[in-house]
């Protein structure tokens, strides 16, 4: 079997037990590739391209009986825990970036990590942007991202997971990053070490914000990550209605604050209808990440506005 007809039985072994994907990758070849490379020790930026395109894949090489073996107990695994493929390799990849994570912390997907990598948000940011916040910081990525993307700021990382902090300085210590990101517990902004390191010229977050509805009906992938991270409550908003509130008090003048709703947008209208935001551009579209200015959040926005990214 080579490694190509390998790749293809696996993605059909996934296919046929309706797993579920959206933890670094979104179909079942992907997956497979993915799970396939790393049960053989193989570059796994190959998982993300055409096998049979690509001449340094090694697609036709052949493997060996105990390396197929290898792959099947994974596979197995995978399909029988339904837990996400980042659990079981204990690595996750975010814009080209390897991150460490385990069942403390839900799987790495942020749409602002596109933004911070690709520029999206440079438009509402200042030279005097020194001090970044990174509230539900998770395992610590968007936090390590805002830092290689930023060179010149300081990065405050917060959680209200004492687990989730231990992974994430697993993260800000793998990327030699100890100096520049400080890791906090705090809920929400109550945290008195946090709001020491404030005020913040730029705040992104992405909360728990999956409504309740909808979180009755996740997948059992989804259901295998901490819920602390994904409940937003019945209309999804229960962080994000504190959050607003409290934001202004811990923002610099012409501070921005970037936050992910996900599928929340028409819950997000009905909580806030009369606040200003500027809706970014990702690669899901237009209505899962918003910026909102410290002016508008301060009580000065009317309405929403739909803007491309970069103005």
């Amino acid at each position: 079997m080579t490694l190509l007809e390998l790749i293809r039985s696996a993605a059909k072994q996934l296919t046929d037990a309706n797993v579920s994907f959206g933890h670094g990758t979104t179909n079942a070849l992907d997956e497979a590739a993915w799970l396939v490379l790393w049960s053989l020790g193989l570059p796994l930026q190959t998982a993300f391209e055409p096998l049979a395109d690509n001449p340094d894949s090694h697609a036709n090489r052949p493997v060996a009986p105990a390396d197929v073996a290898r792959v099947a107990t994974l596979l197995e695994a995978r399909i029988a825990t339904r837990q996400p493929a980042a659990y079981l390799t204990g690595e996750a990849w975010l814009q080209g970036v390897a991150f460490y994570v385990d069942k403390r912390v839900i799987v790495p997907r942020s749409l602002i990590a596109e933004l911070l990598v690709g520029g999206g948000i440079d438009y509402w940011l200042r030279e005097s942007t020194h001090r970044v916040l990174d509230l539900c910081t998770g395992n610590g990525s968007l936090a390590v991202l805002a830092a290689m993307a930023f060179p010149e700021v300081m990065v405050t990382a917060s959680d209200l997971s004492d687990d989730a902090l231990e992974v994430a300085r697993i993260n800000v210590d793998k990327h030699q990053l100890q100096e520049r990101i400080t890791l906090l517990q705090s809920d929400g902004l109550q945290a008195t070490a946090l709001q020491a390191q404030g005020p913040f010229d730029l705040i992104v977050c992405n909360p728990p914000y999956v409504n309740a509805h909808s979180m009755a009906q996740l997948p059992a992938e989804y259901l295998a990550e901490p819920a602390l991270a994904l409940c937003g409550g019945a209309d999804g908003m229960d962080f994000v209605r504190r959050l607003l509130h409290d934001a202004p008090a811990h923002m610099a003048p012409q501070a921005v604050l970037v936050l992910e709703i996900g599928n929340e947008r028409a819950h997000f209208e009905a909580a806030f209808p009369q606040l200003e935001v500027v809706w970014l551009e990702t690669s899901a579209g237009e209505d899962q990440v918003l910026l909102v200015t410290r002016e508008a959040l301060s009580g000065l926005g009317l309405h929403t506005h739909q803007a491309k990214k970069g103005g």
